[in-house]
Formats: C-alpha cells, structure tokens, sequence
C-alpha cells in the first residue's frame, strides 16, 4: 500500500490532514478496499481536473455532514472534524475561484432563436434546424457543454439567412386582412362523413359525437393565404347536454414530420350559438382543426342508432372564421435595422399593368454612388444591436470588407450587404456573452440579466441602464430592472426554460404511458400536466409565496382535467386556475404533480431509485455518487424478489451500494404512492393476474389488474421514519433552508451558464440566512440572486 502523501501537494495536505486520513480513512478507502469505489490512493492531486474535485469535494462533505466516519467506527472529536475540515476548504476553495470564470457561455438555440426573431419582429423556428445542447446538471445554458462546431455555424449561416429573409418587406404595402368563413356543412348542406360519424342540424351546424376517429376534425377551407397572427372565432353550442362541452383547436399540415401546434383548448356551453374568439399565429399552409374532449359513447349504441337517432351529448359547430393577417408593424424592425435610409425603391416593371395582377410580385434596388460608405453605418448600428454593447467603427471592418468583396463580385447591394450582416449575426461577438473575468460591466450584466429573465438580448430602457453606469453601480436601479423584466410578456419564456431544465419537464414525450396500464391518459391530460406546473411557478413567483410552497402548498392550478385526474370535485372548464385544497389533500407542491411524476418514471411502472435521484438532484440539491464500477443495476429477480422494494432491499445488502441507497430510495419510496402518470394509487396495476376492476374509461372497461398494495413507508436520515408520501412530504416542506439553498443555487446555474461550487457556498448560505429569516417569497429570491455577487461576477 503506498502513501497519500505521494499524491497530493503537500502545501494542501499536511500535518494535520494525514493523521486524521490515517486514523480515519486508510482502513475502508485504501487501494485495496476502496468501500464505495472511493479509493483515497488514486484519488488524484490536479483540483483542475473536474473529476478529481468532485472527489474531494465529496470527502469534504461526508465528513462535515457526520456521514464519515460510519457510526460504527470511532468518532474523531470535535476540534480534529473541524482542523480537517478547514485544512482541506482552503485548496479547494482556491482551485475553484480559479476556473469558474474561464469558460464562455454560447446562445443556446432557444436563446439563439428568440434573440433572431426579437431583434428583426420575425417568426422562424430555429430550435429544430440547430444541432442540439449539452446538459450539464440538466440545464443547457451552461458554458462547458455549449461547444461550438462547423456543424454548427453552417447552420448559424442558414438560420441567420432565414430570418433576415423573413423580415424584408417583399412588398410595399401592409398585406390586406382577409376574412375566410369555412363549415362543415356546404351550401348544399351536404357533408359525406354524416351518415356514419357525424350529425346535421337544421341550423347548418355539424355535430361531433366523438373525441377520437375519423375524420379529424380539420377544415380545408380555414387556412391561411398568409401566415401570421389571426383572429379566429368558433360559432357553435353544446348539443344534448346539460354542461359545456371541451373542445381543442390544432394547426394542422399533411407535411411529414411538421410540427402541428395545438392552438388551445376552450369551452362551448349548451344553449343558443356562442362564439369563441381567440388570437393564434398560424403559418400558410396548415389548416384548423376542431376536436371535442371527453365524449366516448357507447360504440355498439352510436353505431345502431346513428348520428341521426343518437341522444348522447355532441359538440355542435357552426362555423369557424379566420381573419387575418394582423400585422403589428411594417415594414419589420430588421427590414428597418438594415434598409433605413438607404432609399430602397421599387423596380418599374416595363409594363405597369402587370402590378395589377395577383402574382405580380414587386423587385426592388438600392442606388448608390458610394456602396462602402452607405453601407458603413448601417454594419455599424446592426453591429451594435447584435453585440448588445456599444461599437466602434474599427470591429465593423471586416463586415463592410466582406460587404464590398461581395459587391464588386457581382452581388447588388442589398443582396452584399444580407451577406455581411449575416456574418454578424454569427461572429463570435452574438453568439457568445462575452464577459471578462471579474465583476460584470454594465453591458454585461445587462445582457445576463436579459437572458435570465426574458431569455432574449436586453432590450431599449435595459441598455439606456446599462450606458449611464447605473445598473452596476446602484441596487435600486438593478432590483428596478429586475422587477420590469419579471412582469415583462417574455418573463413566460423563462417559466418555461427554468421549468424545463430544473424539473426536467423536456422530457415530458419521451415516454408513452401503456395504453392497457393506463387508458387514461390523453394528450389533453398532458398539455394540462406541463400547464399546470408552469402555472403554479407563476403563482408562486407572482404571489411570492414562501418556498416551502414548493413541496407543500394549500392550492393547486387546475383545470376539468387535472381535477378529474386528481380526484378533486368542483373544477370545470378547461382554462387553469388556483383551487383551495382540503387540509387532508395529498396534492400540492411539486412532488404531487402529473408532469414531475410523469417524467420520473417510465411509461410502464415506476422506480424508487429513479425518482429518489430525482428529487434529491433537483429538490435537496444533492447529486449522488454515480454506481461503482463493475456494480449491476437493479434488474428484475429471478430468485423470490416479489416486488422491486424487496429486490432494493437485497440490492442494499452490499456495501458498496448500501451508502448510496439510503440516501436515494427513502424519498422514492415516499413516491410510490403516485403511479406512473400522476394518479394516486393504493395498489399497483399489472397486465398479470389479479382482480380486475370494474372502473370504465372512455366507456370501456379497463384491461389491467389490480396487484400489490403500495408501501409507501421509509426512513430518511435527515427526517426519520414515515409511514407514507404525506407525512414524508410534510417533513421535507419543514426544511426550508435545504428547499431555498437549492432553489438558489439551480437558478444562478441557470443564470450565471457555470455549475456552483465550493467557493460560492458561504455566499449561497448568506442568501439562504437572509431568505429564511421572516417570510420572505420566491420573488424576493429571485432578487437576491440577482443582487448576489455570484450572479454579477465571472
């Protein structure tokens, strides 16, 4: 066995160290036992190497939270705990001050793509046409796994082509708004899908009976010639039934692999015609489509009687009208960013009767006797907007020389200067935040908090802050910005990206519930899952409510189909909003909501370990130590194991997985009682034997079983015994400052594009101190973040 001290800098680790290692450490973490996989001997010395820190820092965190030595074993006293401890904080602490400012934070394509479409008033998806980003602790805003390829900046080219493409008037006139009224029923009152599927009316109207078949729902006629922002209304009434009938509107396209957007769900009510209005953005080419929710009749009954004879409630549409587009400015602000003043006409056509006709489309030209020297200010002012920080004259050289390259090459000025503006739009100069190391210039805290809050470039008043020197220099001025971009329309971009990373909620589609398992589960209930957590981060950020809220709160943000979901009565309509829950209520907070519980699982059953990892990594802010090596994960028994918590129980039994286990199955024990799309269960379900239930779903019984009963129960090391999710749920909610420090540290992670690490601890505990004293809200968090130095520092 050799010595540590041949591995580590002796200026780090001396004296006082190697005596506490040896008495300690050595027996259980040598070379040759390494419990754990942790083998102190060739744990490493370069603190530059991320692995080799996490390391350490791990060591440091088993023995300062009393998890080192076991409890087995002798106890080092107080003063010796304490000696090591600060002995091994010093190096680490400098080894992080020292890299956490080195790497640079690329626009990620959501940042890339809003940023494009904000600065020119476009609207060209991007996202999908942009190679995807690397995940570092579940966030895509973090420098290290934003690498840059040729991949990626030829397609920075194209986007950035695409979009200023989009924003050049090719017109000279704002287009006509146009009115398009389709039905289901023609003039004729004739429809071929009647007889079999659909009812008639006397009053024109169509009648769906059914959520589901064909047809879709779709009206070739309700189609836009432009696209853009419309206005659509939908005439129509609940038929034979009492109650309003749910209904979805999707944009829908026959091109494969297109995305079909669903515009919204709403609410037709019984009696006369009511119309439903409403405002989408729809592009040329898809076509509307109507969908009614929750009506399953009796198949064998609808296809004896018909539509004609049927008595079942229908959803009865009139009409549905498009009318658009809405233009909200022309030309746009990137045709104006790049073309202002510089005296674009329009091209005569050699006979003027052609501009008449329907396809005539207009050419333009731009005169200019001194192509480099009209075409200097504007690369100066594009380059100033796209650097979101002031410019000189001298950067704006080589843009005007790839301009004027391009020019006496053949190319007009307009089409020479797209090309040099182009290339700013995927210099290094946008693509990057280009932040020197040490405490943020204006400019640069300006941008950071743009990104933070709007997820876009800072806008007008936030750069105007910037210029005069105050948003560094006075709080009042910075937590004033804060609040206005906090209440800012694209403040609902950062509930969803925050969302996304944190809780992991892009992963909401990546598995599909099993159809036999779970009949009920729909698109409708998911849309409403995702809705729902995003409402309630709203409420708690709009409210600024305590942060205990986020694992137990009084209220939940729900809808018809969240509320039938859940088990709860008196919610109808499917527009989202705050209900009182009763004190007994299993639902509130995170932990009880269909998309979290959705995400951590799978499609078909659910596992303590899986979600246990997830809410210690995104609730407790503890990330777990991966498996050792050579270590199986947990398979499905072939030896007795009747259940997956008898097979961790014996998967617990070795010491190398036992440490780490403790730590991560209570939680997700805690967690069982919800299966795999959020409902609340008492028994598993099986496709097995068992009993099978009577319950019905879409007016069919169900094909699963019922299995074994849910054990809820464990024992966490922070909060003890419990006996199920409820009384696991509420302990966890009492812990505060655990909730509030990792809120904290996920969204300077998010904001900041680093991980946080050992040197910014002393800060996060001061923000966690001053959160937890008097009730202080998740808003108030917010602005403390923003304040810290940890958010206004590379």
């Amino acid at each position: 066995m050799g010595s540590i001290l041949g591995s580590l800098p002796v200026q780090a680790f001396d004296e006082p160290l190697v005596p506490f290692l040896e008495q300690h450490c050595y027996e259980c973490h040598d070379d040759v036992t390494a419990k754990g996989g942790f083998d102190l001997f060739s744990v490493g010395n370069n603190l530059s190497d991320p692995a080799v820190m996490e390391r350490w820092v791990r060591l440091y965190d088993q023995v300062e939270q009393g998890v080192m030595p076991p409890e087995e074993k002798p106890q080092p006293d107080s003063g010796a705990r304490e000696a090591f401890l600060q002995r091994l904080a010093a190096p680490l602490v400098e080894a992080h001050e020292e890299e956490k400012g080195t790497v640079l934070r690329r626009l990620n394509r959501r940042e890339y793509e809003n940023t494009m479409n904000d600065l020119f008033g476009t609207r060209v998806a991007l996202v999908n046409r942009l190679p995807e980003d690397g995940l570092v602790e579940g966030f895509d805003t973090v420098g290290e796994g934003l690498n840059l390829s040729m991949v990626h900046l030829q397609r920075y080219l194209d986007a950035a082509g695409s979009v200023i493409e989009a924003s050049i008037a090719d017109r000279t006139a704002v287009p006509d708004v146009e009115k398009v009224k389709a039905r289901y029923v023609d003039s004729k009152g004739e429809q071929k899908h009647f007889e079999k599927t659909w009812g008639k009316r006397p009053d024109g109207a169509a009648v769906f009976f059914k959520s589901t078949g064909y047809p879709d729902g779709s009206l070739r006629e309700a189609s836009p010639k432009i696209s853009g922002k419309h206005r659509v209304r939908v005439t129509g009434y609940a038929h034979q039934s009492e109650k309003p009938i749910t209904f979805s509107v999707q944009a829908r396209t026959y091109q494969r692999g297109a995305e079909q957007p669903m515009l919204g769900y709403f609410s037709m009510p019984p009696g006369d015609p009511t119309v439903i209005e409403f405002e989408a953005w729809i592009e040329k080419g898809y076509r509307l489509a109507i969908q009614p929710v929750g009506l399953y009749p009796d198949n064998d009954e609808f296809r004896e009687l018909g539509p004609k004879r049927f008595r079942g409630p229908g959803l009865a549409i009139q009409s549905i009208e498009l009318e658009g587009p809405f233009v909200d400015e022309f030309p746009t602000r990137g045709h104006q960013l790049l073309l202002a003043g510089l005296g674009r006409r329009e091209i005569e056509p050699s006979n003027p009767a052609v501009k008449t006709k329907s396809w005539y489309e207009p050419e333009f030209e731009i005169p200019s006797e001194d192509p480099a020297g009209d075409a200097a200010p504007v690369l100066l002012r594009t380059a100033t907007v796209a650097f979101r920080r002031p410019v000189s004259p001298e950067e704006v050289v080589p843009y005007l020389d790839l301009f004027v390259r391009e020019n006496r090459e053949g190319a007009s000025f307009e089409e020479a200067l797209v090309t040099a503006a182009t290339a700013i739009f995927c210099s290094p100069d946008f693509l990057f935040l280009r932040e020197k190391p040490g405490f943020l210039d204006d400019y640069a805290l300006a941008t950071r908090l743009s990104y933070f809050l709007t997820r876009t470039a800072p806008d007008v008043e936030l750069l105007a802050a910037a210029s005069s020197g105050s948003l560094s220099g006075d709080s009042d001025i910075l937590r004033a910005q804060t609040e206005r971009l906090l209440q800012h329309p694209h403040a609902e971009r950062f509930l969803v990206d925050f969302a996304d990373s944190w809780l992991d909620l892009r992963n909401i589609e990546f598995t599909a519930p099993d159809g036999k398992l779970y009949p009920e589960f729909d698109r409708y209930l998911q849309q409403s899952m995702v809705d729902e957590t995003r409402a309630f981060l709203r409420e708690l950020i709009e409210e600024n409510l305590a942060v205990r809220n986020l694992v137990r709160s009084d209220f939940a943000m729900l809808n018809e189909r969240l509320a039938s979901h859940y088990g709860i009565d008196g919610v109808e309509g499917p527009e989202l909003r705050r209900v009182s829950l009763d004190a007994g209520s299993v639902r509130g907070g995170l932990l009880a909501q269909g998309s979290v519980l959705k995400v951590s699982a799978n499609g078909t059953n659910t596992s303590p370990v899986l979600r246990g990892v997830w809410v210690l990594e995104r609730i407790l802010g503890v990330i777990p130590s991966p498996p050792p090596p050579a270590v199986p994960g947990v398979e499905p028994d072939i030896r007795g194991a009747e259940t997956l918590r008898q097979l961790l129980d014996k998967h617990r039994d070795s010491e190398s997985c036992q440490g780490c286990h403790e730590l991560i199955d209570p939680p997700g024990f805690a967690l069982e009682s919800f299966d795999p799309i959020g409902g609340w269960r008492e028994y598993f379900r099986t496709l097995g034997e068992g009993e099978k239930p009577e319950t019905l779903v879409r007016g069919r019984r169900v094909s699963y079983r019922i299995g074994s009963p849910v054990d809820a129960s464990g024992e966490h090391g922070d909060y003890g015994p419990f006996d199920g999710y409820v009384a696991f749920r509420d302990r966890l909610a009492e812990d505060e400052e655990r909730l509030a420090r990792t809120l904290a540290s996920k969204l300077l992670v998010f904001a900041t594009g680093r991980e946080i690490g050992f040197s910014d601890r002393p800060e996060i505990e001061r923000l966690v101190a001053a959160q937890t004293q008097g009730e202080r809200g998740v808003r108030d968090l917010i602005h403390a973040v923003v304040q810290s130095p940890i958010f206004r520092h590379k």
